[in-house]
């Protein structure tokens, strides 16, 4: 099974910006998008159609053009799930489930905290009960996977400036020793493991040219549960996919 994660920054402008040619050469079963900011009803999906994918499942937020999360998918899976059962969260499209077999793979696009202590607050809570009911979860579905946007870069390794962002969102000590306690806590960073010393980013912001500049950080993760780390194949970036201000991270599993 090969899984793409991706945040688009909106599914229509990444239709335009060529997601679908780019998709045609990429191998992928199963694709993760987060932050789609749109209902399926007003997307053209025949594209999608046409390159083998079906919609699995899509969890919108209630607010028009924010967030969301959807799964396309080549295999279809056995159960879908919207939501994680929280209100706060699932009003924000943030968490989508689908069980392929032995695997469940959840989609999820964590809270940014940038625009200020509000909202930053709320990711906090989402770490720590986000971190419970996934635990939960895996009581009854061991071999879970979680893609998505986790808006944490984790180590140094994982932002091209840590000295002058360690007080920025995104890399604050508490968002990293959530982090460092999720990976310790039974789930593998998927592209760390496979590329143990590579320093490649994920998102890299619109302002002053920073991608040109490699400016960037890593804040889009695979995370693969130990029960199941064994049968990871490969992991890696498409650091060449320009549809968004993130780039899709790429995993194939046995």
């Amino acid at each position: 099974m090969q899984i793409l994660t991706y945040n688009l920054n909106g599914i229509r402008a990444a239709l335009k910006n060529g997601l679908l040619d780019w998709l045609q050469t990429t191998p992928a079963d199963v694709l993760c998008f987060q932050e789609v900011k749109a209902t399926p009803d007003v997307v053209d999906l025949s594209g999608f159609r046409e390159l083998g994918y079906e919609l699995a499942g899509w969890h919108a937020a209630e607010k028009k053009g924010y967030s969301g999360v959807a799964i396309f998918s080549k295999i279809k899976p056995d159960h879908v799930v919207e939501g994680c059962g929280i209100p706060a969260y699932d009003s924000e499209g943030r968490v989508l489930r689908a069980d392929f077999g032995d695997i469940t793979v959840l989609n999820c696009y964590f809270p940014s905290g940038t625009s200020g202590d509000v909202r930053q607050s709320v990711k906090m809570r989402f770490l720590a009960d986000f971190f419970v009911w996934v635990n939960e979860l895996r009581k009854e579905r061991p071999n879970l996977i979680i893609c998505g946007d986790y808006n944490i870069a984790h180590t140094e390794i994982d932002i091209h400036d840590p000295v002058r962002n360690q007080k920025s969102s995104g890399f604050l000590p508490e968002e990293r020793a959530w982090m460092t306690e999720w990976f310790a806590n039974g789930y593998t960073d998927a592209f760390r493991f496979m590329n143990p010393t590579l320093r490649q980013y994920s998102w890299w912001t619109y302002r002053a040219g920073a991608r040109g500049n490699n400016k960037g950080w890593r804040i889009d993760y695979i995370s693969v549960a130990d029960t199941i780390k064994d049968r990871i194949i490969a992991a890696r970036q498409y650091n060449d996919a320009v549809h968004s201000d993130h780039c899709p991270v790429w995993l194939e599993i046995q």
